[in-house]
């Protein structure tokens, strides 16, 4: 069971950084700092550069072939690659990356009118459960409708909701696609009721916000993690890199890329997938001078669906290496585990 004085499942309030970045600190208060070679306990590679996948060309009977083993390799080489010709509107894509700019824009005590409510990650706020990390954010739960929490949803920016609403529409819509284009490249069809439950599945998205950091090399955006989601997908609202993916023992920057959707696999894929597609560590990193925004959808199965290996990879000398388990059962074990355990290893059979 997990420590019971932590709940992974809400926020205990602590400074916000922006605020604390406005001061211009010439340090990074302890409570930031990481423990020495704990940032740099693997070298960075940045002449690395994480996949290109192009939806055009999955499309595209004609080009489906070739960049459908470009998709294999960027799932079971990589676990995460960046996306072209998704079919998401530049007005979408644009009109989000202006709302959540203009709220972290806001002035701190506006803000605070969305602020995280005590047993809830939901909100403006952060997500702290031991060290803190740079970063504030603010986290809602988006789809299905009655998951919403509309308290906590801004009224300010005005376009603010509409954006969100819009925005995590065509999330959902591309979910679907994604999912049924990975299927194909492991050689698994999907079944209708997998694409359904992705239709009618889970969308949370959180908004992030890196201030500039005086001792960039000292604290972490976000720390090392692997998703506990299906896929996941993030959007950079500028052009600072800030994502690093861990790929082969190296950190590897994720470059921006004009239009582009960064899509990673999730431990529920690495499930399904039975670990052909691994969920990638990954992690935030900041900069001395600069501010970084990025908005991460985290994409979810109904929980009508059971998380467990696809029957099609399973066969004589291909045992299942996961427990076949609910949604239920899923989330229960990711929220009490304990922190310093792997989670995924503890699916394992």
């Amino acid at each position: 069971m997990a420590d019971p004085t932590t709940n992974l499942e809400s926020s205990l309030q602590v400074p916000s950084v922006q605020e604390l970045a406005i001061q211009r600190p010439d340090q990074v208060p302890p409570r930031y700092i990481r423990e020495d070679g704990e940032i740099e306990a693997c070298p960075s590679d940045s002449s690395l550069r994480v996949p290109l996948i192009d939806m055009a060309k999955l499309v595209n009977a004609e080009t489906r072939a070739q960049e459908l083993q470009k998709l294999h390799l960027a799932c079971s080489n990589w676990g995460v690659f960046q996306l072209v010709n998704h079919g998401v509107s530049d007005e979408s894509l644009d009109k989000m990356r202006d709302q959540v700019e203009r709220f972290f824009e806001l002035p701190f005590k506006e803000k605070m009118r969305w602020a995280q409510r005590p047993g809830t990650l939901q909100g403006y706020g952060q997500a702290f459960v031991t060290k803190l990390d740079w970063n504030d954010m603010i986290f809602l739960k988006t789809q299905p409708i009655q998951n919403r929490n509309l308290d906590l949803w801004p009224q300010n920016p005005p376009q603010f909701r509409e954006s969100l609403e819009r925005y995590s529409e065509e999330m959902r819509e591309m979910a679907s696609s994604v999912v049924k284009f990975i299927c194909m490249a492991l050689g698994v069809e999907a079944s209708k009721l997998l694409l359904e439950s992705f239709e009618e599945g889970q969308y949370n998205i959180r908004m992030n916000c890196f201030p500039p950091c005086p001792e960039p090399e000292r604290v972490l955006g976000i720390v090392p993690h692997a998703d506990n989601s299906a896929i996941t997908f993030l959007l950079e609202c500028g052009h600072l890199p800030g994502l690093q993916v861990l790929n082969d023992g190296k950190w590897v920057f994720v470059q921006p890329i004009e239009g582009a959707i960064v899509v990673n696999i999730g431990q529920i894929f690495e499930v399904l997938s039975n670990g052909i597609y691994k969920a990638p560590v990954h992690r935030a990193v900041v900069n001395k001078l600069k501010e970084r925004l990025s908005i991460v959808t985290f994409c979810y199965p109904s929980p009508c669906v059971d998380i467990a290996p696809f029957e099609n990879l399973i066969g004589e000398g291909n045992p299942p290496l996961y427990k076949t388990m609910t949604n239920a059962e899923y989330f229960h074990k990711f929220f009490n585990r304990k922190l310093e355990e792997s989670f995924i290893d503890n699916l394992k059979m």
